[in-house]
């Protein structure tokens, strides 16, 4: 359980640098204490998932993108870790020109490595490593 909240809140704080929001910005739109927002984005403390939709909002992304695709023991992986905070950052077209292909083949190559464009960005990462 622990692994999941250190993912969770990794996520969290990517989302609130690449906001460009500090923490006690982000707890000030959330309705949280910041010291909260810090227990959570060391993995100190498990969010419940009411919490988890008010930080979702606040970041202005969807409640999904704070928990899809977990991977146990994908925290562990640093390369996969920067590889997600780099990546998540990016667009479809951004990604693909880091690639050096096109959209088309971009989203194709990810069709092919059976990977979603809405997937964690280490398996992305990876995907593109061994292909």
């Amino acid at each position: 359980m622990k692994e999941i909240a250190l993912i969770v809140g990794e996520r969290i704080q990517a989302y609130r640098k690449s906001a460009g929001l500090t923490q006690e910005r982000l707890a000030e739109k959330a309705e949280l204490h910041h010291t909260y927002i810090g227990q959570l984005e060391r993995g100190e403390k498990n969010a419940t998932l009411e919490t988890i939709q008010k930080i979702a909002k606040a970041l202005d992304v969807s409640f999904e993108t704070l928990l899809e695709k977990i991977v146990i023991g994908e925290v562990d992986n640093p390369i996969a870790r920067e590889a997600y905070n780099l990546i998540a950052k990016l667009s479809v077209g951004q990604a693909a020109a880091f690639a050096g292909m096109d959209e088309v083949d971009f989203i194709r190559f990810l069709g092919q490595h059976r990977v979603s464009i809405f997937g964690t960005a280490s398996e992305i990462a990876e995907d593109f490593a061994n292909a």
